[in-house]
């Protein structure tokens, strides 16, 4: 049995997990963000003192083995039309918050309704603490709230947290158990290193014999990654982790220029590595499909290349 770890947040996450639950003789750990600030998880959090449970949704829901009646109300969303209390508040988020207040434990609100949805591997949050991640701009400004980086016009130093951040128990021991550690798909700086500055995730990182790999988005975001190359991204994950990354993953696709100008309207360009030699192992293979004109990585061919990666790591 392969122990994997998978740190992140957000729907990148969701795909990478899509395509590893699906390979046999994985033993499947999710680390999740809990820092998001937005939309109904920001609301729940603020006022019942909780951990941000949207990306935990979003993951439940990525490893559930089977399609319940729950599993398909779970991101069913309150119309703010029809109701002030509930309007914008998702489903699956209220019954988190409910079994939470109900048991007293966010850990065992998370572990009873992964057992309904017969989850696949174990969703663990990064902390139990309600958090709110701050960024250092290069100008030495600081921005407050995870939703506030990227609408923020200025170019990321670094992000980090101003209380003491504790990590899960759960967290620590899957990391320094795992045989592979995987980073990524999604937000940079609002998804994958909000788990890694962490402390004692960080020195769990640091102790771990497991092979670490980035799967390298393929365009940049703008507001968090504006004209980053991909030797960038992975400068950001060494920076923040002090710690080095065996493997790389990038999509090798070539795309038409029509969808290349849609995203350049939004500020957003191709990622590519430009230096010939790193310190890590680059793998090139197609990882994404067009989606309604976007691209969008694409959970069966995230499987076909992580059992690649299986052969040769």
């Amino acid at each position: 049995m392969t122990r994997v770890t998978v740190i992140g947040g957000g729907k990148g996450q969701s795909v990478i997990l899509r395509g590893l639950k699906n390979i046999e003789g994985l033993d499947i750990k999710a680390i999740v963000s809990v820092s998001d600030d937005g939309g109904s998880t920001g609301r729940l959090r603020n006022e019942f003192n909780l951990p941000a449970m949207g990306d935990i949704r979003n993951v439940m829901l990525a490893l559930s083995s089977s399609e319940t009646l729950l599993s398909h109300i779970m991101n069913f969303r309150f119309d703010e039309l029809d109701s002030e209390t509930l309007g914008g508040h998702n489903l699956g988020n209220l019954i988190l918050t409910a079994l939470t207040k109900k048991t007293g434990s966010f850990m065992e609100a998370v572990g009873s309704v992964s057992k309904i949805l017969k989850v696949e591997g174990e969703i663990i949050p990064a902390s139990l603490q309600e958090l709110t991640l701050l960024a250092r701009m290069e100008d030495g400004t600081i921005v407050r709230g995870e939703s506030n980086i990227p609408v923020f016009s200025n170019h990321i130093k670094e992000v980090f947290y101003d209380v003491e951040v504790k990590a899960t128990e759960e967290a620590v021991n899957a990391i320094v158990n795992s045989d592979i550690i995987i980073f990524g798909v999604g937000s940079l700086y609002t998804s994958i290193l909000p788990n890694i500055i962490i402390p004692e995730i960080r020195r769990a990182l640091a102790f771990t014999k497991a092979k670490k790999v980035y799967y390298c988005n393929v365009m940049t975001q703008p507001g968090e990654t504006d004209n980053y190359n991909g030797e960038d991204h992975v400068n950001a994950i060494l920076k923040h982790m002090m710690s080095p990354i065996d493997y790389v993953i990038v999509d090798n696709n070539e795309f038409h220029s029509d969808i290349l100008e849609n995203y350049k309207e939004e500020d957003s360009r191709l990622v590519r590595f430009e230096e010939d030699v790193h310190p890590y192992r680059i793998m090139y293979d197609d990882l994404v499909s067009i989606q309604d004109g976007l691209i969008r990585h694409d959970h069966k061919k995230i499987q076909k290349n992580f059992e690649k990666l299986l052969e040769v790591i």
